[in-house]
């Protein structure tokens, strides 16, 4: 039984094409997989949401949605717009608790960053994972303004207590410009670790075949995969 976090240090980061590859490979290795995204905002009931990406994507159809609402806010100030009962905390580590003793694997997406409010009680999923006792991976973005988010991100989990499981960049661009490829260095010594992945801009649009390869190749050892940090970083063609 294990549960990974996932956040991003932001919204639209690739949370959700991250989450699916690293089910994809859990599968492949015969894991039981869930995925459980505790709330989806944005999104208008009957509407596909971001399990519905990660079925197409992955296979796996072991999903738990929580709770929906429609507005794009966060969590909990979604749940005041529509009049819809929030989400709980203690409730929500429970429900994913229960699910984790029939699972090897359970994969919990958040919504937004790491500190967005989660309830009314002012509660984040950071407090859910130090909950669950259950590591955080964290996506970024490759370009500019991500060593910040990227660095406030990883000193709120030390300083909750919330254990890291890594960095994966949520697309990498086919033609990474001079500030994208030098962030590689630098993502990797706020980690204090080498990148835990980096997934292809378009992985997507991909079919569930073609995406199962480009899991593979950019995810990590640590989660399954046979991403090489190194080689890598040895395509980035900086100058010393």
């Amino acid at each position: 039984m294990s549960i990974l976090v996932v956040t991003g240090t932001d919204t639209g980061v690739g949370k959700t094409v991250v989450t699916a590859a690293i089910a994809v490979l859990a599968r492949e290795r015969g894991a039981t997989v869930a995925v459980v995204k505790p709330a989806q905002t944005g999104v208008a009931p009957g509407e596909p949401g971001d399990l519905d990406e990660v079925i197409r994507l992955s296979g796996i159809t072991t999903t738990f949605e929580f709770a929906r609402f429609p507005d794009p806010l966060s969590p909990a100030a979604a749940a005041r717009e529509s009049g819809l009962p929030s989400l709980s905390l203690v409730e929500s580590a429970e429900r994913i608790r229960e699910i984790a003793e029939s699972h090897r694997l359970v994969i919990v997406e958040g919504a937004g960053g790491l500190l967005v409010r989660f309830d009314e009680e002012g509660s984040t999923l950071a407090d859910l994972a130090h909950l669950l006792h259950a590591p955080v991976l964290v996506v970024t973005r490759a370009g500019l303004d991500t060593l910040n988010h990227t660095a406030l991100t990883l000193e709120v989990m030390a300083g909750r207590g919330v254990e890291p499981a890594g960095v994966v960049i949520g697309s990498w661009p086919a033609e990474p410009d001079l500030a994208e490829r030098h962030n590689v260095g630098d993502l990797e010594m706020l980690a204090a670790r080498p990148l835990a992945g980096a997934l292809p801009e378009g992985a997507a649009a991909l079919d569930r075949t073609a995406f199962a390869h480009v899991a593979r190749a950019g995810i990590g050892p640590t989660l399954g995969g046979g991403f090489d940090p190194a080689r890598f970083r040895s395509t980035l063609r900086l100058s010393l």
